[in-house]
């Protein structure tokens, strides 16, 4: 069958609607991992995705007779619009059953490629059902997103094109894998031509149902899958991607969702090209493999193999790719309620850049800190909480708490009835290493800080809200306070916010 599907592959119909993608070098990627990782921009494909090729493949390969009647598929992401566009170009009606809960940008870009939309269920699994009751229904030809040795083909021209873009040696080439498609016609291709070169397929802890296939030697169906990469959330992959990969595929790597968004990052500063997190997965793979197996001076690649990236989920990800490159350390530090021990905490800090400041007046003994602080490597996080802890101030590393990161860190505050005399500004400043602790120095020792919040948005300013108790015998001092710091500020004491959820 490898022969088959070398013929097969060689023979695949693409490039009337696929570009050849670029097989890019990623300079800082590189450095960092001491590996030489190229990147295969599947991301740069007409549907910003590898989908196009299996999808025109198979659509080319019909009879007259089903091109008549039209074709079918169910989806809502990137197959969908592989599927409308390779029905344009070859003047094919096609019908793109989509849940009735897919973002309004997606079901958009299925239209203007010229698929009629049909909006049903709640879920995948509602409209794939209802996408077969309509191939029987109208006569329609239905386009399976992975499972298909027309479709596993085009995607293995993806596997030809990386042989002839790099004849030199490989290591080992990296794919994501949701249903198994991409990784089968990849492994198909690159195995029968190049055995010796390793076939890596990379998943989510979360939906990793090829890893435990693999494992078992049969395909398992997962009860759930989680989410963050949509694109790979597949509960149960193809019976013949299986076939394939059990053969084919050399090991599985499996990622998590901080792994992912940094190597968005990644990929975004060596290429300034946002993907999506599952066209980012097959980076995250190759940096955790290399990482695993302590590999240095190897050449990988990796296939990015999309960006249909939804706009409102990059903070998120911008939140989560430093913890993800471990140059984020999330900490909860306890230090003295006197005046001074703040200043005395942030001194300690040094002059590394500050990403989060969350801290609210409890009672007259301790005060607890919520801070994200930027760091070169997990090793320097350690240092720093070794150093916190060796000035008695109780430290607790929360880098890898996932509550912490997901909510924690965004309702630490509260009433402070004991905060008497409490002043409440909103002050902006040139956003720049030490800015915080420069900010701080300027301030009478005597004065108790008793709220503070400052997060750092990647601006040129920095915004902090603060607040002060200030006694009243003390406010001409407080006012030219504010005169000699110069900064930009507002008083907010009265601020029907604040009266609600903090005073």
């Amino acid at each position: 069958m490898q022969n088959d599907y070398l013929e097969r592959i060689l023979n695949a119909h693409v490039y009337d609607v696929a570009i050849e993608s670029p097989l890019d070098f990623a300079p800082n990627l590189s450095a960092r991992s001491h590996n030489r990782i190229y990147l295969k921009r599947e991301d740069m494909q007409p549907v910003f995705s590898f989908k196009i090729r299996g999808a025109y493949n198979k659509l080319s390969k019909l009879s007259p007779q089903a091109l008549k009647h039209g074709v079918i598929c169910a989806s809502a992401g990137n197959h969908a619009q592989g599927v409308a566009l390779s029905a344009a170009k070859l003047g094919v009606r096609a019908v793109i059953v989509m849940p009735a809960t897919t973002p309004p940008i997606k079901i958009d870009g299925v239209r203007s490629r010229g698929g009629e939309v049909v909006l049903h269920g709640a879920s995948y699994d509602d409209a794939y059902a209802h996408a077969r009751e309509l191939e029987r229904s109208e006569k329609l030809t239905f386009v399976h997103p992975f499972d298909d040795p027309d479709v596993i083909a085009g995607q293995g021209t993806i596997g030809m094109e990386i042989l002839r873009q790099h004849p030199k040696p490989l290591h080992a080439i990296f794919c994501a894998i949701g249903g198994g498609g991409l990784i089968a016609g990849v492994a198909a291709y690159i195995k029968r031509v190049r055995p010796e070169i390793k076939i890596i397929g990379v998943e989510t802890f979360d939906a990793d149902a090829m890893a435990r296939s693999l494992a078992q030697g049969e395909r398992v169906a997962l009860n759930n899958v989680g989410l963050f990469a949509d694109g790979t959330a597949v509960k149960l992959v193809g019976e013949e991607c299986f076939r394939l990969c059990r053969d084919l595929v050399d090991e599985v790597v499996l990622v998590d969702t901080d792994a992912i968004c940094a190597a968005i990052k990644d990929v975004f500063e060596d290429t300034r090209a946002i993907l999506e997190p599952s066209g980012a997965l097959a980076i995250a793979g190759a940096k955790a493999y290399a990482a695993q197996h302590k590999l240095h001076d190897k050449t990988f690649v990796a296939v990015a193999s999309g960006a249909n990236m939804n706009f409102d989920r990059l903070r998120f990800v911008a939140e989560r790719a430093e913890v993800g490159e471990q140059r984020e350390a999330i900490l909860a530090v306890t230090i003295p309620e006197q005046p001074g021990s703040f200043r005395k905490f942030c001194s300690l800090l040094g002059n590394r850049n500050i990403t989060e400041f969350n801290y609210r007046y409890a009672d007259q003994t301790s005060a607890r800190v919520f801070v994200g602080v930027q760091v070169h490597s997990r090793a320097e996080s350690l240092r720093l909480v070794e150093t916190l802890r060796r000035h008695e101030l109780e430290t607790l590393d929360l880098t890898d708490d996932e509550m912490a990161k997901l909510h924690a860190r965004h309702m630490v505050g509260g009433h402070a009835p004991a905060a008497d005399h409490e002043r409440v500004l909103r002050f902006v400043f040139p956003e720049r290493p030490g800015a915080l602790m420069a900010f701080l120095s300027h301030m009478r020792s005597d004065w108790n800080i008793s709220l503070f919040h400052y997060r750092n948005h990647g601006a040129d300013y920095g915004r902090v809200l603060v607040g002060i108790q200030v006694p009243p015998e003390d406010d001409a001092a407080f006012a030219r306070f504010l005169a000699e710091l110069g900064y930009e500020h507002c008083d907010e004491t009265n601020n029907p916010a604040y009266r609600l959820f903090l005073g």
